[in-house]
């Protein structure tokens, strides 16, 4: 029998040897990589558990026209989709530059508004609208969003600053989409809020106002005096509120549970007498209705006093400020709202005591239920 050489030999046993240990390898590499993103996942989520869908706060979901609950709604938030949507709201990758997230404008200690007259997106560009307040809409009485109402929905209006040049920058959805698809930690979360690791901008807004949903403001010291605790406001708040519901007459258009009717509405504010222009014509842009010139969205009053400045432009600095305003009957224009038009509406001319008690009571307003912080750790 013919001996094989040492070289044969060598050249016969080691693509042996290799074939055999190479699955072994990977295996193990395999397992390494699992146990490193399990881990990463776990962070992830102890930054950011699912929990329960919480009951609405003393003085909310009060409305007889619409359900009590958000577990209540035809297609209620998910534990699953809020969880997703929370991550969502607060990642600065869904913008162009990585710079701003939905939070950068809607900031939780301000009752998801924020602090300045008009919102800053990408690059530093300063927009020409304050970031107006969410909380409680999922009880909108319209389905109106965003200052001049131009999305019809939650959703709508979690899409609408992605694409916006001068906020979240992208070029359209489908670049936000393809983004977030190559996060691959993203996929687990997206196939437990909706059944498949399939990302959509749908998907996307979608459990972004899921979130915004769970964002509610209740159990104020007005909700509670008003619930029977004689002693959770000061009697200047409760002649405010005698003011505000009474000879006021600011529950004509604040008025309900959230205390907003969700209509728009022109008080004047950007008028300029001199070019007979508004700086920004408001609902006109959506609508082109010359009756809806200058006309904004009444805002929810809610925990007002963490959102100075006020009005779409921030324009008015302090509360007392928006009571004078009203008092005064609002900015001379040829669409002045009836309401406040001291033409067909009576006189106020409020004294510095009511205006005192109606700016005590708006203080009084403020809730909790809406607070939270950003997640410290996000998928990646």
């Amino acid at each position: 029998m013919r001996r094989l050489s040492p070289s044969w030999i060598g050249f016969i046993a080691l693509p042996i040897i290799g074939c055999c240990a190479l699955p072994s390898v990977t295996s193990a590499e395999e397992t390494a990589t699992a146990v490193i993103e399990s881990d990463e996942a776990a962070n992830w989520e102890a930054s950011n558990p699912i929990v329960p869908i919480p009951d609405p706060p003393l003085g909310i979901g009060t409305d007889e026209n619409l359900p009590a609950k958000l577990t209540d709604f035809e297609d209620p938030p998910t534990p699953e989709r809020v969880r997703l949507g929370r991550w969502l709201f607060f990642d600065a990758r869904l913008s162009a530059d990585n710079s701003v997230s939905c939070a950068t404008c809607h900031r939780p200690e301000h009752a998801f508004s924020e602090p300045t007259p008009t919102s800053t997106g990408i690059g530093g560009q300063v927009g020409g609208r304050k970031a107006p307040t969410f909380t409680n809409l999922a009880w909108a009485t319209l389905p109106h969003f965003f200052w001049d109402g131009r999305a019809a929905s939650l959703e709508e209006q979690a899409g609408g600053p992605m694409i916006n040049p001068i906020e979240m920058g992208n070029a359209d959805h489908q670049v936000v989409v393809d983004k977030l698809s190559k996060i691959r930690g993203y996929a687990k979360y997206f196939e437990e809020a909706f059944g498949t690791p399939d990302i959509t901008i749908e998907r996307i807004t979608k459990a972004i106002a899921d979130y915004e949903r769970t964002r509610m403001s209740g159990n104020s010291p007005w909700d509670r005096w008003r619930a029977g605790d004689q002693d959770a406001v000061s009697d200047d708040v409760k002649k405010g509120h005698r003011l505000f519901f009474g000879n006021a007459f600011c529950n004509n258009c604040h008025k309900g549970p959230n205390l907003t009717d969700g209509d728009f509405h022109n008080l004047g504010v950007g008028w300029d007498a001199e070019t007979e222009t508004f700086a920004d014509v408001g609902r006109y842009a959506v609508t082109e209705e010359e009756s809806d010139k200058g006309a904004f969205k009444t805002p929810s009053i809610r925990d007002v006093s963490k959102r100075a400045p006020y009005m779409h432009d921030g324009s008015v600095k302090t509360l007392r400020e928006v009571v004078e305003l009203y008092s005064k009957g609002g900015i001379p224009n040829p669409y002045l709202d009836r309401k406040i038009d001291r033409r067909f509406a009576e006189r106020l001319d409020l004294s510095e005591k009511q205006i005192l008690q109606l700016v005590a009571f708006m203080e009084s307003l403020d809730g909790e239920g809406y607070q939270d912080t950003a997640p410290t750790s996000f998928p990646q």
